[in-house]
């Protein structure tokens, strides 16, 4: 109860403060609204767009494997010179690794032509994705329907003249009317489409389907060459939930170095790309973008620690003789200490709530600019504790010099 008790006046002397000195409150708390303001706002801004990044690499798939000619990466010393004369991945490649892995759920062939126009009758749109996949697209994604189904065995073996469309181009070429059944026109040749995906929305890396078409590869033979590099080929090997992914990907490296005749010893020529690659890459990102948070709010909480700590040692001369009458009645040292230390702590914590608030506002206009950018409660936490710990350092030495003031020097002061 007397700790409370202390917490309660000390909160008391610090709103007594800042009722009465208004001007010399605001702006020794100055430095530490500005200080969290320019940490949590960078933490938040940086969780926000970590999080839809992330969001957008997970539709990769935790146990899903890209087998490639680049290894993904391209940042930095990147060694493309090692890259350039790799083969493609290829239909045989593809052939082959789906007759000799155990461990994979599906195993899928895909290629992919950007900015094409599809037409129906009158109504046509620009910038359309077309990809080309083998009949295990579906066990490699996860594909949902609005409308329609997936490819038949049949009609995948057949390279039958069908198509899934996303909802985007549903949308453009339709008119809200039903897509399926109806014929439309890729690349010079009509499609009956079958499906339409699920409209997912825009995501940070394009990895939404909504303004994308797919085709049986079977049918794409004859209109392209599917295993030419300006279609990106690769071959997407997803595995079965229950086996972990190291166990995939040791199995799916062992069958490519046998399909391509790699020598022991030999570096491979092929690149297997995952998630977690990704993921990595965001992680050493943000770490850079946390620390330069960090350096930018640091200084302003430095600056607003010695604000702090000013006022505290003028408050604890204002109030001499006040120490001195509470030690003649018996109060302790450390009941003196720890009244301005809380004290101190009152004052940080109300400019850090300064800076939160600042914080959410800023969240409130980044919606409005079309960039959602949430305040986490991490960040609330941090906001605070970093708030608590510049009160005691910079509160520390006032409270101690309070502490051992003579209580009859006080009194007389």
């Amino acid at each position: 109860m007397i700790l409370f008790k202390l917490i309660g006046e000390s909160f008391r002397f610090a709103a007594d403060a800042l009722r009465q000195n208004k001007l010399r409150t605001m702006l020794s708390l100055l430095g530490i609204t500005i200080g969290i303001f320019a940490i949590i706002f960078v933490f938040s801004a940086a969780d926000s767009f970590r999080a839809k990044l992330q969001a957008s690499i997970d539709k990769l798939g935790s146990k899903t494997i890209f087998v490639q000619k680049w290894p993904w990466g391209g940042f930095g010393d990147y060694p493309w010179w090692k890259y350039v004369n790799r083969p493609e991945t290829s239909l045989r490649d593809y052939e082959m690794l789906r007759d000799r892995l155990e461990y994979a759920r599906g195993v899928s062939y895909e290629i992919f032509a950007n900015e094409r126009t599809v037409k129906y009758r009158v109504n046509s749109i620009e910038g359309v994705g077309v990809r080309a996949a083998s009949q295990d697209f579906n066990k490699t994604w996860n594909l949902e329907f609005q409308e329609g189904r997936y490819f038949t065995d049949n009609e995948g073996r057949s390279g039958s003249p069908v198509v899934l469309i996303g909802a985007s181009v549903a949308e453009g070429l339709f008119n809200g009317t039903p897509a399926v059944g109806k014929s439309i026109s890729v690349m010079g040749r009509k499609l009956n489409v079958v499906g339409v995906f699920k409209k997912e929305g825009e995501d940070m890396l394009g990895m939404s389907q909504d303004k994308n078409i797919v085709m049986p590869i079977n049918f794409a033979k004859g209109v392209i060459d599917v295993e030419s590099g300006r279609y990106d080929p690769q071959i997407t090997v997803r595995g079965y939930d229950n086996i972990p992914l190291e166990e995939v990907e040791s199995e799916l490296r062992g069958a490519m170095r046998s399909i391509r005749k790699i020598r022991p010893g030999v570096e491979d020529d092929f690149a297997l790309n995952k998630s977690t690659i990704a993921s990595d890459d965001l992680d050493k990102m943000f770490g850079v973008v946390d620390i330069a948070g960090w350096i930018i709010g640091g200084f302003s909480i430095l600056v607003g620690g010695f604000g702090i700590a000013n006022i505290m040692f003028v408050s604890v001369k204002e109030r001499t003789n006040i120490i001195g009458i509470q030690k003649s009645l018996g109060a302790k040292n450390y009941f003196i200490l720890l009244q301005f230390l809380f004290e101190a702590v009152a004052l940080c914590l109300l400019g850090g709530g300064f800076g939160l608030l600042l914080v959410y506002l800023g969240t409130l206009v980044s919606g409005a600019l079309g960039f959602e950018m949430i305040l986490y409660l991490k960040n609330i936490a941090l906001g605070i504790g970093v708030s608590v710990i510049i009160g005691v350092i910079s509160g520390f030495w006032p409270a101690y010099a309070a502490s051992r003031l003579d209580p009859v020097e006080a009194i007389r002061s």
